[in-house]
């Protein structure tokens, strides 16, 4: 029995010291089946497995193959990442796990304590890990960095991003850029000032800062009514993607603050609701493109940039695209931030239209007011933030939506630091609960291809596979594949709890998995052997 057990140490030392990710493993991580190496599989942001042993015809015979019960409660909304044999992930409240790729079992666990004092928006959600070498980078709560030995779980080392207790958490899975750390930072709805940050990976110091609020004497710091740039939010709490050829990382940002109360910011509040390109060297911004200047209904721009080089108007572009959370589709130049086009996928009644220049045609009166305004669509919009996927195979880009209206009061807050900024408040309408949708668009034109109902806003992310498959999830639990090119349901599985996070898909053994977390588990299917 002691020999059983000495055997059995050593065999997950020597699984845990193979887990080594270098540079050009992640510049190639498309093509890589057996892994998934960053939040969005890819620097594009794509979330497409070409894997295809799983595929419309066998779809539904997956089976659970284990299940991984964390034992967290919470928001589970973490994107795995897998390598030789290991799956990272991520759970509330500051916990990380390296699970035996086989069987589900634990190797190690990392936590450590939320301070009790901590502010934040909407739970304590953390969205995943990112790799390099042996150590993986993971953001907590209390707005620090932790570098930790990814055969271990042993802190290496930890940086302070910025100060909780003026209102600033982190929930964003970071993105290795070369030999840095890239991450973003949240607290816009307590009226922080919120930034863009890169680290040395090998001694987290900070290499650079990027503030999406500009100080004085910094370009777009005139969009900022009197001293409102210090409390003006524009939070990054999404992960980003990156281009290589052009070195250039796009990142999208959140609302201004305070979040719905427009008076005490004048102006169109640069960088908020924006997405920024910044030179990966320095940090220094290259282009920007504001999606809702002066946004007064929580219409956050964070939502993944997907990256595509697709034909626009008969011309070749090097695009970015981003389904926004004030209900329309946008794509743009990534070279130039050239604005190419935008169209509406929800209802919408604020704006009538994307004018040529990129600016929103404003409907008039539907700013939030005293007795109510109707806007649409809602607070979360939209798309919100979850992950969306590009399917090279279909030529489709897929994204979900919250579909439906509420209605805006107005209200004056004062600010106080660390404490909610936000400035108003809103409320469903009666009688009309809001719902929600799974979209696919041709991503060079905006035409919707086909749209499939939910009962609910959505919660979870997209993943697309070479099998032409779709993989979703909703806030009722149901985990589920979708015909990739028509939107026909093909499976689906009860799995007890919300499905809040994007599934992923890898190679194992010569067999192709699918993980996806729900609840607080992590479910891993394959095709019975």
């Amino acid at each position: 029995m002691k020999l059983r057990f000495v055997i059995g140490i050593l065999l997950v030392s020597a699984l845990l010291a193979q887990a080594q990710v270098s540079g050009d493993n992640l510049l190639r991580s498309q093509q890589d089946d057996e892994s998934w190496l960053m939040y969005g599989r890819n620097y594009s942001a794509w979330r497409h497995s070409p894997l295809k042993e799983i595929d419309t015809g066998n779809v539904h015979g997956i089976v659970p193959v284990w299940i991984f019960q964390s034992g967290v409660l919470g928001k589970l909304q973490t994107t795995p990442l897998v390598r030789d044999g290991v799956m990272y992930v991520t759970g509330p409240s500051n916990h990380a796990w390296a699970l035996d790729l086989k069987t589900g079992r634990e190797l190690w666990h990392y936590s450590e304590p939320v301070p009790d004092d901590l502010a934040y928006c909407c739970g304590q959600p953390n969205r995943g890990v990112a790799i390099l070498d042996n150590r993986l980078y993971k953001v907590n709560m209390q707005a620090t960095l932790v570098a930790l030995d990814t055969r271990t779980g042993e802190v290496i080392w930890e940086v302070e991003s910025a100060d909780y207790r003026k209102g600033y958490s982190n929930t964003v899975a970071p993105l290795i850029v070369g030999d840095k750390v890239v991450t973003g930072i949240a607290g816009a709805e307590f009226g922080t000032r919120d930034f863009i940050d890169a680290y040395d990976a090998k001694t987290g110091e900070r290499v650079w800062r990027f503030w999406t609020v500009p100080g004085p004497g910094e370009p777009g710091n005139e969009t900022w009514g009197g001293d409102s740039w210090k409390r003006g939010g524009a939070s990054t709490w999404i992960t980003g993607s990156y281009d290589p050829e052009l070195n250039l990382i796009y990142w999208g940002t959140g609302n201004p603050g305070p979040d719905l109360d427009g008076a005490p910011r004048p102006g169109d509040n640069l960088y908020s609701d924006s997405m920024v390109a910044l030179d990966a060297d320095t940090g220094e911004l290259r282009w920007y493109f504001q999606f809702t200047p002066h946004d007064v209904h929580d219409w956050d721009s964070v939502a993944d940039p997907v990256l595509i080089d697709m034909e626009v108007d008969g011309q070749d572009r090097k695009a970015l695209v981003q389904a926004n959370r004030n209900g329309h589709f946008y794509a743009l130049d990534r070279q130039s931030g050239e604005f190419l086009f935008a169209r509406a996928y929800t209802e919408v009644n604020w704006a009538d239209g994307i004018g040529p220049d990129g600016r929103p045609i404003l409907i008039p009166g539907r700013e939030p007011t005293d007795e109510g305004t109707l806007t649409c669509p809602g607070m979360g919009g939209g798309h919100n933030w979850h992950a969306t996927t590009y399917s090279p195979q279909t030529g489709l880009y897929y994204f979900n939506s919250g579909d439906g209206c509420q209605i805006y009061h107005g209200a004056t807050q004062e600010y106080v630091e660390g404490e909610y900024y936000l400035g108003s408040a809103m409320e469903n309408v009666t009688g009309e609960p809001r719902e929600g949708s799974i979209i696919a668009v041709d991503p060079s034109t905006g035409d919707r291809r086909w749209r499939f109902p939910l009962v609910s806003p959505p919660s979870s992310g997209l993943l697309s596979t070479g099998g032409g498959l779709l993989f979703a999830g909703t806030p009722e639990g149901y985990f589920m594949a979708l015909d990739a090119a028509s939107g026909k349901p093909l499976w689906h599985l009860q799995t007890g709890g919300p499905v809040r996070a994007p599934a992923i898909s890898y190679r194992f053994a010569g067999r192709q998995y699918v993980a996806s977390a729900a609840g607080t588990s992590i479910f891993v299917f394959a095709l019975p052997k």
